[in-house]
């Protein structure tokens, strides 16, 4: 089964402006087979293959300048002298041809792109499917996509999740951060995963996880560099503005996936999840996650913050696109007056043009200029 990607039309403007596109993102988050499925004409070269590799070794310019009009380089970092001899090609007079690179290990890809390929790549981040994209296929059914996750993988093939989340975070492990980064302690980064697990949806404490984890903070600070650009994990930051010395000003932590997220945490059905102290975190992690897929489509044209002070008034949310909007995430699917308080604290104080509240109920109303959503409708609004 393969279902269009939204992010499919930005590769394709990006084709029309850069000789080479870089489609990056997570293990496992449908790279390969969406560039494979947009471009069939495209001569594919996998540098993880043995012998397609020892073809470009024999003769890298030869072996480029024969496949020029149109080709992908999968796995491209294992080969990292094909970007130099891309540059040398690409900045040849009148050359109109098209190269898509791509690769699992992203830190190592975007290195080379940034370094020898500069202005003449265009970056796509390929994440895993947004809810936009499987809704007409898989159920959309909050609590079945925080345990199953959305990882193209799990869903196409109905690997249960339990199978799927222990190998791919072994994989990780193993292929991506030990080969690269040499470090030599697996199970103490394997333990500051499950920690960054046990922490999404709260406000980052470098110290505290340091110390939690038993590892030095600069430590700490570098290893979720790491999960940042693997698109394990992601920051999302304050909003900052001058309106009071109080304001929190570290960012929250979020992973991509949430189905990640409950397997690290060991949950495997519905009744634990419904029970377990981070059953509102996880719900937010779902929709935080959903806003910044939106939020790659957008060109950077939407940003996502959140807002915090030091004496406890927050939005999950605020979210700036063609409008400032502010938006509280519940897990629940009744909305009582407490629910709003914080979104009508800061309506009184930052300039903003909606306000919403997105539940698991069914409810789709307005009250005291609060729009109450079901969760789903976050695909609905002009943002």
């Amino acid at each position: 089964m393969f279902i269009k990607r939204d992010i499919a039309a930005l590769i394709e403007e990006y084709l029309e402006y850069f000789p080479v596109v870089c489609v990056t993102g997570p293990r496992q988050s449908g790279k390969t087979t969406l560039v494979r499925k947009m471009f069939p004409d495209y001569h594919y070269f996998s540098f993880e293959d043995p012998d397609h590799k020892l073809l470009f070794n024999n003769d890298p310019k030869g072996f480029l300048e024969s496949v020029k009009q149109g080709a992908i380089l999968d796995e491209a970092q294992k080969a990292p002298e094909i970007f130099s001899y891309l540059q040398g090609i690409i900045d040849e007079p009148n050359y109109n041809g098209k190269f898509i690179i791509s690769g699992s290990q992203n830190f190592l890809l975007l290195k080379n792109v940034t370094q020898t390929l500069a202005g003449r790549a265009g970056i796509v981040n390929v994440l895993p499917f947004s809810v936009a994209e499987i809704g007409k296929e898989f159920s959309l059914d909050a609590n079945t996509r925080i345990l199953q996750g959305l990882y193209p993988r799990v869903l196409s093939k109905n690997i249960p999740p339990e199978l799927f989340y222990p190998n791919y975070i072994q994989t990780f492990i193993e292929r991506d951060i030990i080969d690269v980064r040499s470090i030599t302690d697996k199970t103490a980064f394997y333990r500051f995963i499950k920690l960054c697990a046990a922490r999404c949806g709260q406000i980052l404490n470098y110290s505290q996880l340091a110390l939690d984890c038993g590892i030095a903070v600069n430590t700490a600070k570098a290893w979720l560099s790491l999960l940042e650009s693997s698109f394990i994990v992601f920051l999302l930051p304050p909003y900052f503005v001058n309106i009071s010395k109080q304001l929190v000003k570290s960012p929250k932590l979020y992973f991509y996936d949430v189905g990640l997220v409950s397997a690290l945490l060991q949950i495997k059905t519905t009744d634990q999840l419904k029970h377990h102290a981070m059953y509102g975190a996880l719900f937010e992690n779902l929709l935080v996650a959903e806003m910044m897929k939106l939020a790659a489509l957008s060109k950077g044209a939407m940003m996502n913050y959140f807002l915090r002070d030091k004496t406890g008034h927050e939005i999950d949310l605020l979210v700036k696109g063609s409008k400032t909007s502010f938006v509280e995430i519940k897990s629940g699917h009744t909305i009582k007056d407490e629910h709003m308080k914080n979104l009508l604290y800061y309506a009184g104080i930052i300039t903003h043009d909606d306000k919403y509240i997105l539940h698991q109920g069914q409810s789709n109303l307005k009250v005291k200029g609060i729009n109450i959503l079901n969760w789903i409708g976050l695909l609905d609004i002009d943002w």
